[in-house]
């Protein structure tokens, strides 16, 4: 498929730094149920994509959600949804693997099994030669709305149990029956899995299925070379999760209850992984993620190292949101070292009543002290996240968010003397499973929207930028979360309608959602919207996350009587989890003194160095499937390049630092390039002789280094003089052109267009004085097409003397001369 056609088409080419392409005895396609921006973006694939590489029988593959506009392209051509790597059909694979993050993922599973050719249901696939469906994530803690269309969901960690799954996978193939339900039977005696073929439907008041977890993150697997993406990615960096669990007990968050108990990565683990990712990315940004990362035991002395070690190279740390009491003033001075990006606090309610009843343990002081230390450390942009509808809310609660953000402007302004950039993010409460509040219904979805409309107005006056998540949106995450095996139909209904990437507002049709609840009969607000006896039955309780359902009832009623529970690592208040929690003590110079940073490696130092800094010209080539790189993905694939060689690059001052490299005139997105070029500067001493190889040995195929020479400090910018553009375009119909050239046509920026073979058309650009040559103009004029329709290769760029092609004497150093 031509895929400059279609948007991003970067994301669809495979090819990135780090990815493999390996066979296997048994082959797995990792599924991100959403598009490669959401997929690639999360850590849990990234884990596992390593962890089945590893093996030495098994391979792994990645598969996610075409955009709308491939998806009617795939659809109209006939082509099956297929694995990145290997362009193999998810239909043929052993194992197809799906991640189920969020609930309105569900849809997205179905389309993607039907872009594939899959049956959408586990009792079509009995028969025939079918791939087995399997599902993980945090929504497989009530998998029940999905059993029918999933073979076998993993409740817990995967790290142990995907090799588990695999290797019974592998006897089965080669000794067994063929039968999915022999090989069902087996995999459900693997603890965390839940079969619903084998498993019976019926909710039984002791769970039957017990969560998966590992003991230690620092015995555990984790990607030290992780797949770089082309395309922008929501979370475009090196990702190390510092810890796993959280031992704050907000009654609201079902992550804080199902990832339990606290783990923590050791931080000289935290280090090598870290060193060992960059050197093997090239990225300059790095994020600690966790659930609570304000908490990390040993978080100031881990950052601290971190900025010793990382600071002159230029890589940037961040923290995802804090709690509010966890915002200390020496780590924002880390943080902020070498750029500040900007600050996510998540107070979730406005008033210290409402704030108990969630265990969001902060005092009006601990805010204030917090946002002071922020903006005295020069932060000019923070975001603030609230929830509405949360148990026993009442409209004075709602009333005081604003004035939290007020505060939280008068408080910037007295530090920064003007105008703070302050954002909110407002999203009704979903009650979840296996929390305290999975008792409680949502809140009807008018009242929602009524306290939505409110806020919004409020902010509006403010001039704040607001940002509300969709009320119908959360009623359906309220549906599902709640939901059993009866509401299937319900999205299996929506699905054949055309819902698909729900999470999406671009593609999201509630109108649609309510079509398929008349058509199938199913009252969903009665599953949203329910509120159930302390002693009732809970279709989710066939899972035991771990958590003693007795803790969560007492956590509840503690909620209405807004009553704190302390952190856990204080007192333990035996919620049925056997934790084996250590705060962890360190030192600065204990962290110092744990291994030798791998760091980048040693700049190539000439013997004779020259004075700083070094200029220098470099020709280069983008062609194969990379011409489908844009502008910016181009430049950031190069400096990535250059970080994992270690080129010593020269940075711009100010807040954010950027690589001095300026590129000649851009090419579009489709566009192949033979003879294109950047300036640079990098810093004494560096011997020139290595950037070509030391860069061609790091590049993936479709870009090469052609040239590199140096030059003059006073050579003009590349964007100044080149003016001269030569094309060689491949077209099966070269009629149009012909009757151009009969008819002696005249279209401004045209020099020369010439035939050069029944399928080749030669073209020169000239830019004039005052206005660019535009190719697509010219060539919708002579082809009559959009140039994405066509094959183009710029060839060469003329306006640097002779043009770049020119011989360039070496000098007695193996240097180019500048003059």
């Amino acid at each position: 498929m031509n895929l400059s056609l279609y948007q991003k088409p970067s994301r669809y080419i495979n090819n990135e730094v780090n990815s493999l392409k390996k066979k296997g005895e048994i082959t797995v396609a990792l599924a991100f149920p959403d598009i490669y921006d959401i997929g690639m973006s999360h850590l849990g694939l990234r884990i596992l994509y390593k962890i089945i590489n590893d093996l030495p029988y098994a391979s792994a593959e990645r598969a996610f959600h075409p955009w709308l506009d491939l998806e009617d392209g795939m659809r109209n051509k006939g082509v099956l949804l297929s694995s990145l790597e290997t362009g193999r059909p998810l239909k043929d694979f052993d194992i197809v693997g799906f991640s189920l993050q969020y609930e309105l993922s569900y849809t997205t599973v179905l389309n993607m099994l039907h872009l594939a050719g899959i049956p959408i249901k586990s009792e079509e696939r009995i028969k025939g030669n079918q791939p087995l469906i399997i599902a993980g994530g945090p929504c497989t803690v009530n998998p029940l709305p999905m059993s029918p269309f999933i073979d076998a969901f993993l409740i817990g960690d995967g790290e142990e149990a995907i090799i588990e799954i695999l290797d019974i996978y592998r006897r089965w193939k080669k000794e067994g029956d063929g039968e999915r339900g022999s090989l069902l039977k087996v995999l459900s005696q693997i603890e965390g899995i839940f079969a619903p073929s084998i498993h019976p439907f019926t909710h039984s008041p002791i769970p039957q299925i017990k969560r998966r977890y590992i003991k230690s993150l620092d015995s555990s697997p984790y990607p030290e070379s992780p797949i770089v993406p082309y395309t922008a990615i929501v979370h475009d960096r090196v990702n190390i999760e510092v810890s796993r669990g959280c031992t704050m007990g907000c009654r609201f968050c079902q992550a804080g209850m199902i990832y339990r108990p606290l783990r923590e990565r050791s931080p000289e683990n935290v280090l090598r992984i870290t060193e060992n990712s960059l050197k093997n990315t090239g990225y300059e940004d790095v994020s600690f993620t966790s659930l609570s990362a304000g908490d990390y035991s040993c978080l100031l002395p881990l950052l601290k190292e971190f900025n010793r070690r990382f600071s002159d190279k230029k890589i940037s740390l961040s923290l995802p949101s804090l709690r509010v009491a966890a915002v200390d003033k020496d780590i924002l001075k880390e943080i902020k070292s070498v750029r500040k990006t900007g600050f996510t606090i998540a107070p979730e309610a406005g008033t210290a009543r409402l704030r108990n009843v969630i265990n969001k343990d902060f005092t009006e002081e601990d805010y204030e002290r917090s946002l002071n230390a922020l903006f005295e450390e020069g932060w000019q942009k923070l975001k603030l996240y609230f929830m509405v509808g949360l148990p026993t809310e009442t409209d004075e609660d709602i009333q005081a968010i604003p004035e939290m953000v007020i505060k939280a402007l008068r408080i910037a302004k007295s530090h920064a003397g003007r105008h703070v950039k302050i954002n909110m993010g407002v999203s009704p409460f979903v009650p979840k499973p296996h929390t305290p509040f999975q008792w409680h219904g949502q809140e009807n979805i008018e009242s929602i929207k009524r306290k939505m409309k409110y806020l919004k107005e409020a902010f509006r006056k403010k001039r704040f930028e607001f940002k509300g998540h969709r009320e119908d949106m959360s009623f359906l995450e309220a549906v599902f979360a709640r939901g059993d095996e009866r509401l299937s139909p319900l999205i299996e209904k929506a699905w054949s309608l055309g819902c698909r990437l729900d999470a999406w507002g671009e593609t999201f049709d509630f109108q649609k959602w309510t079509q398929a609840m008349e058509e199938t009969g199913i009252n969903a607000a009665e599953y949203a919207e329910k509120t159930y006896r302390i002693d009732e039955e809970l279709p989710w309780d066939i899972i035991d996350i771990g958590i003693k359902k007795d803790f969560l009832c007492k956590e509840y009623q503690r909620a209405i009587s807004s009553e704190i529970t302390t952190d856990c690592r204080k007192v333990c208040h035996a919620c049925g989890i056997t934790c084996d929690i250590e705060k962890r003590g360190i030192s600065d110079t204990e962290i110092r003194l744990v291994g030798a940073p791998v760091g980048s490696p040693r700049p190539r130092v000439a013997e004779s160095p020259v004075q700083s800094p070094l200029r220098i010209r470099v020709e280069f080539s983008k062609t194969g499937v990379l011409k489908y790189l844009s502008h910016l993905e181009l430049v950031t694939v190069l400096f990535r390049a250059m970080r994992r060689v270690g080129i010593p690059l020269r940075y711009s001052q100010g807040f954010h630092p950027a690589p001095k490299v300026a590129f000649g005139p851009a090419i579009s997105v489709g566009i192949a390039g033979v003879r294109e070029c950047f300036d640079m500067e990098i810093t004494e001493p560096y011997d020139i002789n290595y950037f070509m190889p030391d860069m061609n040995s790091v590049l993936p195929d479709g870009l090469k280094i052609n040239d590199a020479v140096l030059i003059s400090g006073k050579e003009p910018s590349l964007s100044s003089f080149i003016s001269r553009y030569e094309y060689e375009i491949k077209c099966d119909d070269l009629l149009p052109v012909k009757k151009y050239l009969e008819q002696k046509s005249e279209i401004a920026g045209v020099e020369k267009i010439s035939i050069m073979d029944n399928k080749t058309v030669r073209l020169i650009l000239v830019d004039a004085k005052d206005k660019k040559a535009k190719l697509s103009e010219v060539l919708t004029g002579v082809f009559g097409v959009l140039y994405r329709e066509l094959d183009i290769t710029r060839t060469a760029m003329h306006g640097w003397k002779d043009g770049w092609a020119a011989p360039l004497e070496r000098n007695i150093n193996g240097q180019r001369n500048p003059d």
